[in-house]
């Protein structure tokens, strides 16, 4: 039997919606408050590891591939980079937040604030993929301890 005992497994199918939106919500809304792209993206990546950690490596990684948070981080990093060089191309300077000063919109609403919350949904999209990868590589790998004393890292099993 992979994973954990039925009951954490009951309690991982309800809380890991929950978790995912709060992250999500985090993210979405971090220029209003306190959160943003990075605590929302641990958060988000906190409901890959605790699927990881209740069913095993295999199940997580059925829910999203190795491939696809390779993807998620290249595409996290990416549209940050954009959103920077977009702010250089219409606001005259890097990073400039060229939507405020085009759309202002009310304050302490959802879209008040131009880029920045394209910036957190950027910087969360980057934080969350990578933290699960960093999870998934240092589950693959294990020390090894030889009859010499000597320690070495060796893989578990190949991953594509």
């Amino acid at each position: 039997m992979k994973g954990m005992t039925v009951i954490v497994k009951t309690v991982t199918r309800w809380v890991k919606v929950f978790i995912f939106l709060f992250g999500a919500y985090i993210v979405i809304t971090g220029h209003l408050g306190p959160g943003g792209g990075f605590a929302g993206g641990v958060i988000i990546a906190c409901s890959y590891i605790l699927l990881t950690l209740a069913f095993g490596k295999e199940f997580a990684l059925q829910r999203l591939k190795v491939g696809a948070a390779h993807g998620l981080d290249s595409a996290g990093g990416l549209i940050f980079l954009l959103i920077a060089l977009f702010g250089l191309g219409f606001g005259g300077t890097f990073f400039a937040n060229f939507l405020q000063s085009r759309y202002p919109g009310l304050e302490f609403h959802l879209l008040s604030s131009g880029t920045i919350p394209l910036s957190n949904i950027a910087v969360g999209l980057k934080v969350a993929s990578s933290l699960f990868l960093v999870f998934i590589i240092f589950s693959v790998l294990r020390i090894v301890v030889a009859r010499d004393g000597s320690r070495s890292m060796v893989q578990e099993e190949e991953e594509e």
